[in-house]
């Protein structure tokens, strides 16, 4: 696949995406200071990371070219193949060889980016709350409830 052909694609999956991102605030205030708090949503933060780590078990399973049929020496299929037309004078041989080499590159680099992503917003949604539940201990109303966002925003007027 050309690289122009790799972008076009792309581009016409952005313009089909019904995803949008959407931050949750208020209108633009000139005034300052706002009347609601900000919800900050745990559950987007772990669903993002379990779907990054389904996405590495499947790239995990499917994505070995190098590996996939391999024979007593290791070789996957496609490296056989590309030895067997190498060891015959064709081309076709080390171009094949390249391309499982950056393939393999590249999926690897692919199951680490979700690895870290996985692992990150797993790790993020973790210590926010308990951060949130540390300073909800620490910040509470004379009534005993949890302080809200503005209230406190009183504070640094």
């Amino acid at each position: 696949m050309a690289w122009d052909e790799w972008e076009k694609l792309k581009a016409d999956a952005a313009r089909r995406s019904t995803t949008h991102m959407r931050l949750n605030q208020l209108p633009a205030d000139p005034g300052g200071g706002g009347g609601a708090d900000l919800v900050v949503n745990q559950d987007d933060l772990g669903a993002v990371g379990h779907e990054a780590f389904i996405l590495y078990g499947e790239l995990h399973k499917k994505t070995d070219i190098a590996g996939a049929g391999a024979d007593k020496a290791g070789a996957g299929s496609t490296m056989q193949s590309a030895a067997a037309l190498k060891s015959h004078g064709f081309e076709m041989g080390g171009a094949l060889e390249q391309t499982v080499s950056v393939w393999t590159s590249q999926a690897k680099s692919v199951l680490q980016a979700c690895a870290h992503i996985s692992n990150h917003l797993d790790f993020s949604k973790k210590l926010h709350a308990e951060q949130d539940a540390e300073i909800a201990a620490v910040l509470q109303g004379r009534d005993g409830s949890a302080e809200s966002v503005s209230e406190l925003d009183k504070y640094f007027k």
